[in-house]
């Protein structure tokens, strides 16, 4: 397989076409390299439209939900970041790429584990990974500027909010079944949030989320 072409097609064919035009985001898809974050037995699917198997009965998200996500997080060198869910690393090298700081959680030690020998591989040295359960209270006890949730939650969990620094911004998914809806959470400087949605998809709940009725505006 041409790694590079199969690259390419990926951001011109899946990524574009779902209005992922911010060239910083599309420049740090096509600079991180997806297939060394992927399974090995996986590694031929790495630039599919398709989410990857990575074991726990978790996935990679398709990339265009990766960029779609990254863009309408606006990240910039100046943020501190929390990745909720680290799965496969991917995510989290392209916000330390974007990012001054990235902090990263997982359920699942292998995942982190994994993960450290990935952003290792790339001689990153802008984030921390660790395992624990976000949705059970852990937490590193600070504010972050960005905040990316990868997996969905069936009702609103208004305590990651909490955990934005003003000006901060935060995107989750929200609901059960096919029709689940992205939102980006904006932290005001007066205190206040405002929550947008951006589109519906669907994703695979975080390991911990209990059920509920999705946040109604």
């Amino acid at each position: 397989m041409n790694l590079e072409q199969a690259r390419f097609n990926m951001i011109e064919q899946q990524i574009r076409p779902w209005d992922v035009l911010n060239e910083t985001v599309l420049s740090t898809i096509g600079f991180i390299p997806r297939e060394n974050f992927v399974p090995p037995v996986h590694r031929k699917l790495a630039f599919a439209d398709i989410e990857i198997p990575l074991g726990h009965d978790e996935y990679m998200m398709h990339p265009r939900i990766e960029a779609k996500m990254l863009q309408a997080l606006a990240i910039t060198k100046n943020d501190t970041c929390l990745e909720i869910g680290t799965g496969s690393g991917f995510v989290t090298a392209c916000m330390a790429h974007l990012s001054k700081h990235v902090d990263s959680v997982d359920i699942h030690e292998a995942f982190t584990r994994q993960a450290e020998e990935r952003l290792l591989e790339m001689e990153m040295k802008n984030y921390s990974l660790h395992t624990g359960n976000a949705m059970r209270g852990w937490t590193s006890g600070q504010l972050y500027n960005v905040i990316a949730i990868t997996g969905s939650v069936p009702a609103y969990v208004a305590r990651f909010e909490e955990q934005l620094a003003p000006g901060g911004r935060l995107f989750i998914v929200v609901g059960t079944g096919a029709n689940m809806q992205a939102m980006l959470v904006t932290r005001q400087e007066n205190g206040e949030y405002t929550r947008t949605n951006l589109f519906e998809t669907s994703l695979k709940a975080l390991d911990g989320a209990s059920s509920g009725s999705t946040f109604v505006f």
